[in-house]
């Protein structure tokens, strides 16, 4: 105790008094650290949920086109096919016409470049005009500018033999730094002036002077031999329209039809359903563990989500996402089931045929399921407005309350249990205080002469 010592004039057991009545006045706090402790364990369980069903829409929201389940093929090593996530099964034959080229032109061999000071003017596909002055008339400050002019175009200083006196020859080499017909060029001698007026050489078509090769697009063609016969062009190696979500890229020219494919993975899209399906099973296990009843006898217990409108409502919305019907067609009929316990099943084998059987209706299904699946997950599990996550809020603000309040009772039980003190501290005073009193009275009464009565 704070003040006295136990029962020091009254024999009472103080200290063991406060404490009982100390812990009848603290009841109501007990209950609330009994409450609190009990929010605090549906918070935990409640984020693990959440954790698992953030998890789920992850997943969900990966598998929609994403989960490798298509594979191109082409019939020529020539080709290659990428597949995206937008691709669908399909086949096409083709033609390839032409691949696509970068320009490549050189002049005539020279020692130094004939005009002073060296100007150049470079016509672009699109009639752009960009004019290029070098430092100096040698070949190698010419190409040193047309690369700092960065149009598209880089020149080279190449070798080119010796000249009638020794002198050493060189030729410049420019190239387009793309492919296709856009990237064609025109090099002129002269400014831009002289180039609009038509009186600026063309420097490829001087004596001596070459195009290599011409600036041009790939094309194939669709359905050769038709009256559906289509050219389709493109300005680099690879088409990226011929089959949605498809890119193929040819290396050199077919005349025999090449032909595309695009067909299902069956073991990538089974392995997708089944990571799917264990996602979603986990957490329906999780749900029904937590929710159940055990029986003692006469006696009945439930678990930490027993009754928990929240955790019913969430398990539902996920297993009608799983297992409603798609496009009237029922998911059992691909291996996706809701069993007697209101669960999910995902039975493997049966997957498996419906794949065989129907690859791109089987894919349908499995990504329509996902995608509701990811959308209900997501609007349990979102950090700002999901269910779960307003439940949980919910119950963090609870906690957060229950703790004050116990705060409060803690500063309430310590001024109560100050009062209890300081009162029978004053008891023991006022009966030390009466004890003296005591003593003193029987002391003067000791003092009084004593009378007999004797007889006559």
């Amino acid at each position: 105790m704070a003040l006295g010592i136990d029962g020091l004039v009254s024999s009472l057991p103080t200290g063991q008094l406060i404490d009982s009545l100390m812990d009848i006045e603290a009841t109501p706090q007990k209950l609330l650290k009994n409450a609190a402790s009990s929010t605090q364990r549906l918070l935990t369980e409640l984020r693990a949920l959440n954790t698992q069903i953030a998890a789920l829409a992850e997943n969900a929201k990966a598998l929609p086109g994403k989960t490798g389940s298509l594979t191109g093929t082409s019939s020529a090593a020539s080709a290659t096919v990428s597949v995206g996530a937008s691709a669908g099964v399909g086949t096409l034959s083709v033609r390839v016409d032409r691949v696509a080229q970068s320009q490549v032109s050189v002049t005539a061999a020279m020692s130094t470049f004939p005009e002073q000071p060296a100007v150049l003017t470079v016509r672009a596909a699109d009639g752009t005009l960009t004019k290029i002055t070098a430092a100096s008339s040698s070949l190698a400050d010419i190409a040193a500018a047309v690369n700092a002019a960065d149009i598209g175009v880089t020149a080279t200083r190449v070798a080119a033999g010796s000249g009638p006196g020794g002198e050493p020859l060189h030729r410049l080499q420019f190239a387009s730094e793309t492919t296709g017909d856009d990237a064609a060029f025109q090099v002129f001698i002269g400014d831009e002036a002289a180039v609009t007026a038509g009186t600026a050489p063309d420097l490829f078509a001087q004596p001596g002077a070459a195009h290599v090769s011409v600036a041009r697009d790939a094309a194939v063609t669709l359905w050769a031999g038709t009256a559906a016969e289509q050219t389709v062009e493109s300005s680099t190696n690879t088409f990226t329209s011929l089959l949605p979500g498809v890119d193929v890229t040819f290396s050199k020219p077919e005349p025999d039809p090449v032909v595309i494919t695009v067909s299902g993975d069956p073991a990538a899209t089974k392995k997708a359903a089944a990571g799917l399906m264990e996602s979603l099973g986990g957490i329906l296990a999780t749900i029904k563990s937590k929710t159940a009843v055990s029986t003692t006898g006469t006696s009945a217990a439930g678990s930490i989500f027993t009754g928990d409108v929240t955790v019913r409502t969430i398990k539902d919305a996920l297993v009608s996402a799983a297992t409603s019907p798609v496009a009237g067609i029922s998911p059992s009929s691909i291996g996706i089931s809701i069993t007697r316990d209101g669960t999910v099943d995902f039975d493997e084998e049966k997957f498996a045929k419906a794949l065989a059987a129907d690859p791109e209706g089987t894919e349908a299904a499995l990504t329509a399921i996902a995608g509701r699946v990811e959308t209900a997950a997501s609007g349990i599990s979102d950090r700002y407005e999901g269910t779960l996550t307003g439940r949980i809020t919910g119950q963090q603000s609870r906690a957060d309350d229950l703790t004050a309040q116990i705060s409060d009772w803690d500063r309430r039980l310590a001024s109560r249990r100050a009062t209890l003190e300081r009162t029978y501290a004053a008891l023991e005073v006022q009966l030390s205080s009466l004890n003296a009193q005591s003593s003193w009275l029987s002391s003067q009464l000791a003092t009084l002469p004593s009378f007999s009565r004797s007889s006559s």
